[in-house]
């Protein structure tokens, strides 16, 4: 069994095929190793096309709308009272997190955010000049095996932040020029993270919201998210909910035996598929075909990224056909070729190594074949 490649050849490899897309997209929304040590935050831009000033004076995000109506307050504090008992994401644990009780994502009440930064590392769209705007947030609620950040994702490692903390993140990268705010990982702090930006557009903040998520969403939560979010990138890893429940559903350490009245209700990632459908075509009708502008940034509507695993074990020929037969055609799809194993990939055999060639040329060649015409194709996935 290979062990993991290093940080300096894992990025060689991604340089040598020619890819514009970072450690941020390498797994999954959140799995951002770079981000999780603070390193590689000022790296240099790639080049992008001129500011488009007149587009970006006129254009402003969904979010101010309910701002100035007090809507996006509302919607915040809605969000708030679904903490207690916890049911913002599918696990639906039940928790009251108010009183810092702590789920199977293992977040609690507080708001834990591991950092936040320019990162030139997403798609290409998302970055232009000033990088894309993100603020990584520890926990997460899929906890998927294989996961690069497993420090932040699964094991918490970041610091305590307020809503107003947050909103000044946001405010302070819009001065440092960014194209966006994108929230990683952000399911499990949603209430939070709307609250913040009701407070961050009171002061000046008009940049799109990115909402970077793995896919796997409540519905109602995403439908009082109508109206804030900007542009949706989700990921759709799975088509099976067997091969989801086997690979992203690690269990916190003691989750059992310390925790026994919530393991024994919540929900398993085995509704994965149904449930990022159900998303994905949410997401579609609230913000339709991403579309960059002239100036070759996203602003708003839905980005899909779909990470191709060794195996087949995500199903892949059976995603990019659901979205060709269930979305519009020109649907942005980004197929990732950067699976790494890496935490407790090892123990699984089936995924302890690389994604070959002839993986990632199968699932490009039945996107292509079942019709999609706005694909993200990256280069060579071979160490």
């Amino acid at each position: 069994m290979n062990p993991a490649p290093s940080r300096r050849q894992f990025l060689g490899c991604l340089a040598a095929g020619g890819l514009a897309v970072g450690p941020a997209a390498i797994l999954c929304a959140g799995c951002d190793r770079e981000a999780a040590t603070g390193q590689g935050a000022e790296a240099t831009a790639p080049p992008a096309p001129a500011p488009d000033k007149q587009a970006a004076a006129t254009w402003e995000p969904a979010y101010l709308k309910l701002h100035r109506s007090g809507e996006l307050k509302k919607r915040g504090e809605e969000l708030w009272k679904r903490m207690s008992p916890c049911k913002l994401c599918p696990r639906t644990c039940g928790v009251d997190r108010h009183q810092g009780a702590k789920g199977f994502c293992n977040a609690g009440g507080d708001l834990v955010i591991s950092s936040h930064h320019p990162h030139f590392g997403e798609e290409r769209p998302l970055v232009g000049r000033g990088g894309s705007g993100t603020i990584f947030f520890s926990h997460c609620g899929l906890r998927c095996v294989f996961c690069i950040n497993h420090e932040v994702s699964l094991e918490g490692q970041g610091a305590r932040r307020s809503t107003q903390d947050l909103a000044q993140m946001m405010l302070a990268l819009q001065a440092k020029g960014c194209a966006n705010i994108n929230v990683v990982t952000p399911s499990h702090y949603v209430a939070h993270i709307v609250l913040a930006l009701d407070v961050a557009a009171s002061k000046g903040l008009r940049l799109p919201l990115v909402y970077n998520c793995c896919g796997w969403e409540q519905l109602e939560v995403l439908k009082k998210l109508d109206g804030i979010v900007d542009i949706y990138l989700p990921d759709f890893k799975y088509a099976s909910g067997e091969m989801a429940a086997k690979y992203s559903s690690l269990a916190p350490p003691g989750f059992e035996a310390e925790r026994p009245e919530v393991a024994a209700r919540f929900s398993t990632s085995d509704t994965y598929p149904e449930l990022t459908k159900m998303a994905l075509l949410e997401m579609q009708r609230q913000v339709g075909l991403a579309k960059p502008g002239p100036d070759g940034l996203m602003r708003r509507g839905l980005m899909i990224r779909h990470l191709v695993m060794p195996s087949r074990v995500g199903g892949s020929t059976e995603v990019v056909r659901w979205i060709a037969q269930n979305l519009p055609k020109d649907t942005y799809l980004n197929i990732m070729s950067q699976y790494t194993p890496m935490y407790k990939a090892f123990d699984h055999p089936e995924i302890a190594r690389r994604i070959t060639r002839a993986e990632y040329d199968e699932v490009v060649n039945a996107a292509r074949e079942a019709g999609l015409t706005n694909l993200d194709v990256q280069g060579d996935p071979r160490p």
